[in-house]
């Protein structure tokens, strides 16, 4: 029985896209097909069908990286696999030393010329200059000089390649440069380096930026283009913006349109769906997905999990928010620390039990440097809440350290209620007066707790003395601040303060107390 081979849909693509673009673009040498024991095929370049120039690699050189590894083949060879690991290992010594000197320009360069440019000329398919661009993307402005000084050597005869121009470009959109992200879009079609990656990198920039309707003319001249056409790539970009602005109808038509285009979304389709959903708090659409990507062929990864973590913990889901921490919680613990305050705002808003307790052990993972006021804010109030009267004033003494000023009338009603509760009335003094000075929010129910907690220590000098503060910011006395001195001196046998308050009671048109009627 003769044996049928077939092309993997991803391969049928790729060179499907080389097809269209070759007229304008360089023209790339033929593949040579050969078939292995497993069931997919290996592409190989014919060197001896390519015109190299005087920088190309040589064949036979030992750093020669293959071109499209990961493109065709799902489970790259072990010679792929070293050759990748040998790649990562040379840029990654070449990105620390240029991170050493680059408070210097001129030093700068001098590494580039040095030790970057045989290096890179040993890559001519520019992967060598899109490794160091993505291992700086964390000192975004030396990617982008590594790309300016790229672009000076194509007098030398290696030439940029749509790849180098794609990571330029979204670098320009990440660092909210979007005038140079459209500047080297331009120059490259200029150059005749027309492919779908240059549209999709500018796509990129314009959403992150929030520049929709830009992204979406990108998309609609893109589809005019006789030799390109949109890739899931596209789609996904589209996906994405249309989900960070809570389009979700036309985030599901795009989806929709993938069926229509016979394309299959992939990881980052559902990914994008799924934020989008968090961000529309759609919550059941945001678990539908993520149960059919459980059963479905694209089975969720670490962002995933990520995603669904932060959609729990903002639908306020502590159970699945829970479940699902343990299974990235190395993760998160190390590097996402916006995850462990979504957490522990969570915790802040339920009325679990012990959600103090599980509060505590998140915020031992956040480093100093990471202070957010509305989430100290936030832990005031669930301290006083709970009682938990010195973790209360330690985190009020952080918020007046980091000048916070608090206008929230319930956070302030929680405080002084806890104050009330432990029935601390000289530190609630001493934090009236500070809370004042701060221009934190002031209003009577602070000063007539006063008033109680000192009629009730039979401190009447003091309680009286709270009715000057209350006019020093012009509150006036109510039918309840005549109930609290009525009672207070009641109690304490003041018969002519009593009666006083009952005239002045009379005069404001308020109650008069039945058994002062009746007496």
């Amino acid at each position: 029985m003769k044996r049928v081979w077939k092309l993997s849909d991803a391969a049928q693509s790729e060179l499907l896209c080389r097809h269209r673009c070759s007229s304008k673009t360089k023209t790339l040498p033929p593949y040579n097909l050969t078939l292995t024991n497993s069931p997919n095929y290996r592409f190989t370049r014919d060197v001896n069908a390519q015109n190299h120039s005087s920088s190309s690699p040589s064949s036979s050189s030992p750093t020669s990286f293959p071109s499209i590894i990961g493109l065709f083949i799902d489970k790259p060879s072990p010679q792929d696999l070293r050759a990748r690991e040998d790649l990562v290992h040379k840029v990654t010594q070449l990105r620390d030393e240029l991170v050493q000197n680059s408070g210097d320009s001129d030093e700068f360069v001098r590494v580039l010329e040095e030790k970057g440019s045989s290096f890179f000329s040993s890559y001519g398919n520019g992967y060598a200059v899109v490794e160091l661009m993505n291992q700086l993307r964390s000192w975004p402005h030396l990617a982008v000089e590594v790309f300016y000084w790229r672009r000076k050597q194509v007098a030398g005869g290696t030439p940029m390649t749509p790849e180098e121009y794609a990571k330029a470009i979204t670098l320009a959109g990440k660092t909210k440069n979007v005038e140079l992200a459209v500047e080297l879009f331009t120059e490259a079609l200029n150059k005749r380096i027309k492919t779908t990656s240059i549209y999709n990198a500018l796509m990129s920039a314009y959403m992150f930026n929030g520049l929709a309707a830009k992204c979406q003319s990108l998309f609609r001249d893109l589809k005019r283009e006789p030799d390109c056409s949109p890739t899931i790539v596209t789609y996904n970009i589209l996906i994405s913006v249309f989900g960070r602005l809570m389009l979700v109808d036309h985030m599901e038509a795009t989806l929709q349109g993938l069926n229509d285009l016979n394309l299959s979304p992939n990881l980052s389709t559902y990914n994008n769906l799924i934020a989008g959903y968090i961000t529309a708090w759609m919550w059941d659409s945001m678990e539908e997905t993520f149960q059919n990507m459980k059963v479905g062929p694209v089975s969720p990864d670490t962002s995933t999990h990520l995603l669904m973590l932060r959609g729990y913990a903002h639908a306020g889901n502590l159970v699945k928010m829970e479940e699902t921490y343990e299974l990235v919680k190395h993760h998160v613990n190390d590097k996402e620390i916006p995850l462990i305050r979504a957490m522990i705002c969570a915790y802040c808003k339920s009325s679990a039990a012990d959600r103090v307790k599980k509060i505590h052990s998140l915020m031992k993972l956040i480093p100093e440097n990471e202070y957010r006021p509305w989430l100290n804010v936030l832990l005031i109030r669930v301290y006083a809440q709970e009682d938990w009267f010195e973790a209360m004033e330690k985190s009020i003494d952080e918020a007046f350290e980091h000048k916070i000023s608090v206008t929230t009338t319930g956070v302030m009603r929680s405080i002084i209620s806890s104050y009330f509760r432990c029935n601390e009335v000289d530190r609630l003094e001493n934090f009236v007066k500070r809370a004042a000075w701060a221009r934190w929010r002031t209003f009577r129910s602070l000063y007539h707790c006063k008033m109680v907690m000192y009629a009730s220590q039979k401190r009447l000098e003091e309680m009286e003395s709270v009715l000057n503060e209350m006019e020093n910011f012009n509150l006036g006395c109510t039918k309840r601040t005549f109930w609290i001195l009525y009672k207070a001196y009641s109690r304490c046998g003041q018969r002519y303060k009593v009666a006083k308050i009952i005239g002045l009671m009379w005069k404001h048109g308020y109650d008069v107390p039945l058994d002062e009627l009746l007496s």
